[in-house]
């Protein structure tokens, strides 16, 4: 008697707890293969994860995710232009749904990044997950490619050429609108917080990491959050230009075997589903060959990377201390700074966005060198740009919110130690530079530092000037703005 789905998914359950595989056979272009019975991939994943075992990094969820939107959009397409049957398209939308939502999970796509320049593998691992769960939301099993088949069905109307770099885009650009711009939204907002906290705290600002005249520490922070306000803009400007897609191309951009509504149409579902401006890009010859928007934006991550480098360096250096550094500032203690010192407070987030930093500057010269590749007709570095632009993306996403929530938050300025700083700064003199000349004030700067004195020491012992001059003319405060004689 024939066992019902239940009772086939307990055996399989139980197999599979007991790490016991039954295998299925399947049959492809070069043989019959053996795959787990409990897989929804198919013959061609099961070739690929026997031929390229390297490396454990797999395809990030989220390109994942959005190959399987883009395998939606299509099967509706053809279904609206009459080339698939209602039913088929039905189970192969659901099924992809299904993806989307997590209820078919991760292990189903185990390939790693290092494949095919062009993602062919990922791509009918897709096909095939999606052809196997649609069969059986039809009625039929894994593995038989009926009633619904990974490639006439799933893949009609495609290529893994233009389909896996319009994955690439969509996945790219709902990171960038849905993690990356919230982050940096959230970020300048905390900065333009602290730039109104601290106006009117006067400091001493350093040039060659040297003494310099004074600023407020909140115009110090309205730097930070003037590289951060220009980093958003320019990913916004970037946007539309990722979210130009290749399909439609097929194989090498002159669209064979698919219908010439088919781009356009997809592109606009994708749209749709999503709220962003994803548009066919005009010329799908260089959508396939070339990947021009990916690295202009990984460029453009990479410009971030070096101001959120200089803006946590900074921190770093200014909340060095307690006692023998600058102490500036204050940085929340979140953690045991030592497992040896007991009471060390360290600036760990300082230290964790900058390695991320680190980790953005080595994806995009991965990226840059990948992007160089494309011979003819073809780029075969698409896999290897997927993950290193996703990677940069999703790291400087989590490492930018844990930085402002979890450092910027709760900073706090030493105004003591900043004082203490202002008083004994020998560029105080600069100040007098419009009354005594420049020889003068720097030769009672440089007296001032030899013989251990203060500036004001020297300056009244100098005769050059008088007690109520050296006090109207030296206002730390009134020389963090231009000022000149008689002004």
């Amino acid at each position: 008697m024939a066992c019902t789905v239940l009772e086939t998914n307990y055996v399989r359950s139980i197999f599979s707890e007991l790490q016991v595989h039954i295998m299925r056979m399947e049959k492809d272009a070069l043989g019959e293969v053996a795959v787990p019975d409990e897989a929804y991939y198919g013959a061609q994943t099961q070739r690929a994860i026997e031929n390229f075992a390297v490396g454990d990094e797999c395809l990030p969820k989220e390109f994942l995710l959005s190959l399987a939107r883009v395998k939606q959009a299509a099967a509706q397409v053809n279904a609206e232009l009459g080339l698939l049957d209602a039913s088929v398209v039905d189970a192969i939308s659901e099924a992809a749904e299904e993806i989307i939502s997590g209820t078919i999970g991760l292990d189903a796509f185990p390939l790693r990044i290092w494949q095919s320049g062009s993602g062919t593998q990922s791509n009918m691992n897709m096909n095939e997950v999606l052809a196997n769960r649609a069969s059986e939301l039809l009625g039929g099993k894994r593995g038989v490619k009926s009633p619904v088949h990974p490639n006439d069905h799933v893949n009609k109307g495609q290529s893994t050429n233009d389909i896996f770099p319009t994955a690439m885009h969509v996945s790219v650009a709902m990171a960038l609108s849905e993690r990356l711009l919230p982050s940096l939204e959230k970020l300048q907002t905390v900065l333009d917080e602290k730039v109104a906290a601290f106006a009117d705290i006067v400091k001493i600002g350093r040039t060659h990491l040297q003494d310099a005249t004074p600023l407020t520490v909140g115009q110090e922070f309205s730097g930070y959050a003037a590289q951060i306000r220009q980093a958003r803009l320019s990913l916004e400007q970037a946007l539309p230009e990722v979210c130009q897609l290749a399909v439609g191309g097929t194989a090498v951009g002159t669209g064979i075997n698919t219908h010439p509504a088919f781009g356009l149409k997809v592109a606009e579902r994708l749209a749709s589903s999503t709220g962003l401006p994803f548009v066919q890009q005009e010329n799908l010859f260089a959508g396939l060959a070339a990947h021009d928007a990916i690295v202009r934006l990984s460029g453009t991550l990479r410009s971030l990377a070096g101001a959120l480098f200089k803006i946590a360096n900074d921190i770093r250096w200014l909340g060095s201390g307690p006692r023998s550094g600058l102490g500036e500032l204050q940085l929340p203690a979140n953690e045991p700074g030592s497992s040896i010192m007991p009471g060390k407070v360290n600036p760990t987030q300082c230290e964790m966005l900058t390695m991320i930093c680190c980790r953005v500057f080595g994806n995009d010269a991965a990226i840059a060198f990948a992007g160089t590749q494309g011979q003819f007709e073809l780029n075969v570095y698409k896999p290897l740009m997927a993950h290193a632009i996703l990677q940069s993306i999703t790291l400087l996403a989590d490492g930018i919110c844990s930085f402002a929530d979890k450092c910027l938050q709760d900073l706090t300025v030493h105004e003591e130690q900043v004082r203490a700083h202002l008083d004994r700064s020998l560029m105080l003199v600069t100040a007098l530079n419009p009354h005594i000349g420049y020889d003068s004030a720097a030769a009672l700067a440089l007296q001032a530092w030899r013989e251990g004195k203060t500036l004001r020491e020297v300056a009244l012992a100098s005769g050059l000037l008088t007690e109520d001059q050296f006090d109207t003319w030296v206002q730390p405060a009134d020389m963090t703005k231009p000022k000149g004689i008689g002004v």
